[in-house]
């Protein structure tokens, strides 16, 4: 099989998609439809989708150097290009959600590659701290610019780096009651080095995340200033990441026209339909993207989990 088996009842499978089409649709009801469409219309599509596709790439291209880099160092030899193709397949089912795809790439990792699966979920714990810590030094950029305007960013900055001290004072103190617990391994093992060096690693791919998510509102007029940008596109970035709705559909929407839409141009009515334009076609030619190169992919996903065992042993990690 190419997935787990979901033990879930349908209607707990089916209920982000319920949330998603409940959201979009009480989105277009409060919208002005013709304002709506007319932004549709100007869009310049074959630059639009030329962006999109040039950041799908990007993404998955940055997202496997990182992630390719962690299983390495503690699961097993895994090469960037093995595991590009591989990334790139688990796009199909991150369609559900971001958490979805990760547990799908834990799953396939320990199939393919004959590790324990509790070891390939002590990685991907690696692959989560590294990610959430580079949102982070994001919203920390802002403090840069103007952030008057945004109260509970300094604070929020301030106990994010309490939390990431504790935990990486943990990491080097490797209390025993944590450090033996075998899904927990890999993130002593790796120490506070390891942990920095992910970090760096994952560094490029929040970034093309960080412009994937701003820049598509500039093509239907709306501008966000820099300042802004690094104060709310990473809290977007952990919005559409939430395991709420498929692709962070809905939910994308409303924050983005919460926070957005004073940036566009005209009256609210048209700032309001801008925004929604651009989340929606976003999504969607996104989506579909994704879905064709993960459909390309399925072939060699196939004949990777039929191979013969190979030596799952990791590289030495660094302490």
């Amino acid at each position: 099989p190419l997935a787990p088996r979901d033990e879930r009842p349908l209607w707990r499978r089916a209920l982000p998609f319920v949330i998603a089409i409940a959201l979009v649709a009480f989105l277009l009801y409060r919208l002005d439809l013709s304002r709506f469409v007319q932004h549709l219309q100007r869009v310049n599509y074959p630059a639009f989708i030329a962006f999109v596709a040039l950041f799908n790439l990007a993404l998955l291209t940055a997202d496997a150097f990182a992630t390719s880099f962690v299983y390495r160092r503690t699961v097993c030899p895994v090469r960037f290009r093995e595991f590009w193709l591989i990334r790139g397949f688990s796009y199909l089912p991150s369609l559900v959600n971001h958490h979805v795809g990760q547990a799908w790439l834990t799953w396939y990792i320990s199939r393919a590659y004959k590790a324990p699966l509790w070891r390939v979920a002590g990685a991907t714990l690696l692959v989560y701290a590294t990610t959430f810590g580079s949102l982070f030094i994001f919203m920390t950029l802002s403090l840069l610019f103007d952030h008057e305007q945004i109260p509970w960013l300094a604070p929020t900055v301030v106990c994010g780096a309490v939390a990431g001290i504790a935990y990486l004072a943990v990491i080097r103190l490797a209390p025993p009651f944590l450090a033996k617990r075998q899904v927990l391994a890999p993130l002593f093992e790796v120490g506070v080095r390891g942990h920095l060096a992910a970090l760096a690693m994952r560094l490029p791919h929040m970034v093309v995340l960080f412009l994937g998510s701003w820049l598509p509102f500039f093509f239907f007029d709306v501008k966000i200033p820099a300042g802004v940008a690094f104060a709310y596109v990473p809290v977007l970035m952990v919005v559409v990441a939430l395991p709420i709705t498929p692709q962070g559909v809905g939910t994308r929407d409303w924050f983005s026209l919460h926070y957005f839409s004073r940036f566009g141009h005209g009256a609210p009515e048209d700032q309001a339909a801008a925004i929604a334009a651009t989340t929606l076609t976003f999504a969607i030619a996104l989506t579909i993207l994704q879905i064709i190169g993960s459909l390309l992919l399925l072939r060699r996903a196939m004949s990777m989990l039929a191979r013969p065992a190979t030596d799952s042993s990791p590289t030495a990690p660094p302490t």
